[in-house]
């Protein structure tokens, strides 16, 4: 027996004598063991942030997305993935770009190795498309309605318009694509003044 033990059982027996009846001691004692050990469940924001240190972001993670624009970041990632207008995934994004598709691109700082994404920078601003990076790959990847973390995102708004149009003869869709395309040009200007702030 250890130290650790002695004392237990020692306390044990304390307990015992005090109670009187040996079970009601092992029982009040495993009760109390058992609600020492259950972890404390965590709130939903305490879910949705995920803190990563300065450190581990990559050091070309360039224009970096302050709080309050990455809240309207994860806004507009939502709202387009409900109306299947998100590419997830360096191939899709690349290939979105490619075709000349205009869009923000989100691409996650915390990806390692960063080769897998360095190349989609330059990429974007040679098409003039806007981007901006967001700390964490795990909260794009729920943002995107996804369970998996998602390195890069392009949210392209004029993507599946023609199909929607058919399909759509509703004033109320319409109201709501307005007021997330409202919230995505916001987002594409910010983005824009942040890369600004890089170059000049």
């Amino acid at each position: 027996m250890g130290k650790s033990e002695k004392k237990e059982h020692k306390k044990r027996k304390d307990r015992s004598d005090d109670a009187g009846d040996t079970t009601a001691g092992d029982i009040s004692m495993a009760v109390s063991d058992v609600l020492q050990e259950r972890p404390a469940k965590k709130s939903k924001k305490e879910k949705d942030e995920v803190v990563i240190d300065v450190k581990e972001l990559s050091p070309i993670a360039r224009p970096l997305a302050e709080r309050k624009l990455l809240k309207k970041l994860h806004k507009v990632i939502k709202k387009a993935s409900k109306q299947r207008q998100v590419k997830r995934g360096v191939k899709e994004v690349v290939k979105g770009i490619r075709k000349g598709e205009k869009g923000l691109l989100v691409l996650a700082a915390d990806i390692t190795p960063i080769d897998i994404i360095s190349h989609l920078p330059v990429f974007a601003e040679d098409e003039r498309v806007p981007y901006v990076f967001i700390p964490s790959k795990e909260e794009l990847g729920r943002a995107s309605a996804t369970k998996r973390p998602t390195s890069c995102v392009m949210v392209c708004p004029d993507a599946k318009k023609r199909k929607r149009k058919e399909k759509e003869k509703d004033g109320e869709e319409e109201e709501k694509d307005e007021d997330y395309r409202e919230l995505y040009d916001e987002c594409c200007k910010e983005a824009a003044k942040l890369q600004e702030k890089i170059f000049f």
